[in-house]
């Protein structure tokens, strides 16, 4: 197939730069509408491209952030469309950046911009069916032109590897942004009633809550947490090979409830077993205590708990990690992102035929 790919985000950016490999490698011949920052500045240099690239591809595939794209692409061109939505405008300004409330006019005007991009589209994707589901109630909206496809992560940086060095005590990781959904202050919590059990956190990143999840910290006078800056990808992939176990997200807020996120996938893609709270989307992917161990929501209880368990429980390290690496290989692969791609944009241009 010709695809023309238009998205806001920047080639460095992981879901545009693995969409391209994924599709490249499956022999597609890909143009890209791509700005060179996240900008929407450049949104009517994307949209004049698209108007002269578009009657030469076979199909157009938008991506993040397709809510403005997607409905005025399609006033550009009658090609078919497939909308990478991957994150919906509702969810993240929602619940997310909490920029609205629930039934507020602002928050319908999210769900609108959602429901345009998919009205606009032939078919949009989502990475879960309890997202699909969610998307159906707030939008009010039919999903038959919704189709699920997880997550998928650089497998080619992502990928199990020797440890290098010997770490004394059990050594617990966690990277991402410091924002509500992630509950970093509840690892925090945890971290705190571990201390006198020979483990150690490492954490990487930052975010919106740092400074107040760092408060946090000097309050509890936490000693076995190392507080590190974010790292370049292959890096990422390094100090996650160092580490025991791997940890998810914890928040109690409902972006929490709706996220499988990337981190859940670089864990079991390390072969890593992964400790994250329980939420439709992880188990769609993953089942308790034989690809992930699910804890409940905002409980630093409980995550310690499942962190002394899988310390003292080798066999029950194995086999997670072992089973979760292997749910990785069949869904979360660049390979498997291809495939599913492929199907998609297939089943679009062959009913425009």
């Amino acid at each position: 197939m010709k695809i023309l790919y238009v998205a806001g985000r920047e080639l460095a950016y992981s879901r545009t730069r693995i969409i391209i490999k994924a599709l490249t490698e499956r022999g597609h011949e890909v143009t890209t509408c791509l700005p060179p920052d996240k900008s929407f500045k450049h949104y009517p240099g994307l949209l004049l491209k698209t108007l002269l690239q578009a009657p030469r591809h076979d199909v157009v595939l938008t991506g993040f952030y397709g809510q403005l794209l997607t409905p005025l692409v399609r006033l550009l061109t009658w090609k078919p469309i497939v909308f990478d939505m991957y994150i919906t405008t509702y969810d993240t300004m929602v619940f997310d950046r909490e920029k609205a409330r629930p039934g507020s006019l602002k928050a319908k005007l999210y769900a609108l911009s959602d429901w345009l991009s998919y009205k606009a589209a032939n078919v949009s994707i989502l990475d879960s069916n309890h997202v699909i589901a969610h998307f159906g109630e707030y939008a009010r909206s039919s999903t038959s032109k919704l189709r699920r496809l997880f997550l998928a992560v650089d497998n080619t940086v992502i990928y199990p590897r020797e440890r290098q060095q010997k770490h004394e005590a059990f050594l617990v990781h966690f990277h991402g942004e410091y924002i509500p959904f992630h509950g970093v202050k509840h690892i925090f919590q945890a971290a705190k009633l571990l201390e006198n059990e020979n483990v150690a956190f490492q954490i990487i990143g930052r975010g919106l809550t740092f400074e107040q999840d760092m408060a946090l910290l000097k309050e509890l006078n936490v000693q076995n947490v190392k507080i590190l800056d974010p790292v370049p990808y292959a890096g990422l992939a390094t100090h996650m090979a160092e580490a025991d176990v791997c940890l998810g997200i914890f928040g109690d807020n409902m972006r929490a409830e709706l996220v499988l996120t990337n981190k859940v996938n670089e864990a079991i893609g390390m072969a890593k077993p992964l400790i994250t709270r329980r939420n439709a989307p992880v188990q769609e992917l993953l089942q308790h205590k034989e690809s992930v161990y699910l804890v409940d929501a905002a409980s630093p209880r409980a995550i310690a708990d499942a962190i002394l368990e899988l310390q003292r429980d080798e066999g029950l390290r194995q086999k997670i990690a072992e089973n979760g690496h292997r749910r990785f290989l069949e869904h979360g692969t660049i390979q498997k992102l291809g495939e599913g791609l492929e199907a998609i944009l297939n089943e679009v241009v062959s009913k425009k035929a």
